[in-house]
């Protein structure tokens, strides 16, 4: 579990297909792996990956061909920057939203522009995920815990703010990335709860689902 609040920016140091999986050497930085052991989680732009080997400055993990292939892991190359943040404890503060660090898909950025000091982002979620992204509700980006201004279809806005932008990766963002996204888990667990006993049966909730159920 994690809070989407990042503690540094580390850059991926080696990489090796290993065939339909991966393994990734992550240089952590500023991050402080003293405290950190052998099948300890730390999330990797977003993705809670578990160390295998802790050379010193950094560790090193493998990564499924699941993961791959939902996430952008696989566009990393050597020397890409990547958000980092080891796991929560229960001693941490909760800065951010509970992060699971399993994302959801991937997104794009549409847009990019300078909002005062700050940079307005544009993202285009996939279609299925844009039912659990809300106004004013929380989002995961890279890893990195931010609030939705404004949703349009399967777009929304974010305003990255000064500190933000020096304190992670999305300093470089460009239009055209795509990014990790992971929406709000009450979301989720909510879907699921007004399911009710539909859910044993793989029901999926639909505009007439929500209709026989008051919801007009």
């Amino acid at each position: 579990m994690f809070t989407g609040i990042i503690q540094a920016v580390g850059q991926i140091a080696q990489k090796q297909d290993m065939g339909s999986d991966a393994r990734l050497y992550v240089q952590t930085g500023k991050l402080d792996i003293n405290n950190v052991e052998l099948g300890d989680s730390i999330a990797v732009n977003g993705v809670c990956l578990t160390a295998v080997t802790l050379p010193g400055d950094g560790f090193w993990a493998d990564v499924s061909g699941e993961t791959l292939a939902h996430t952008t892991l696989g566009e990393l190359v050597v020397g890409s920057k990547v958000n980092l943040e080891k796991a929560l404890t229960p001693q941490m503060h909760l800065g951010g939203h509970i992060v699971s660090g399993h994302v959801d898909g991937v997104g794009s950025i549409t847009q990019s522009y300078n909002d005062g000091r700050s940079i307005r982002l544009h993202i285009r979620a996939p279609d299925e995920l844009a039912k659990y992204i809300a106004q004013k509700g929380s989002i995961c980006i890279n890893g990195i815990s931010l609030t939705v201004n404004s949703v349009q279809g399967a777009e929304f806005t974010l305003n990255i703010v000064p500190h933000t932008l020096a304190m992670t990766n999305l300093d470089k963002i460009k239009v055209g990335q795509r990014v990790n996204l992971e929406v709000d888990i009450i979301a989720r667990y909510l879907e699921r709860l007004l399911l009710g006993d539909a859910a044993a049966a793989d029901s999926g909730i639909s505009e007439v689902f929500l209709q026989k159920h008051g919801f007009d």
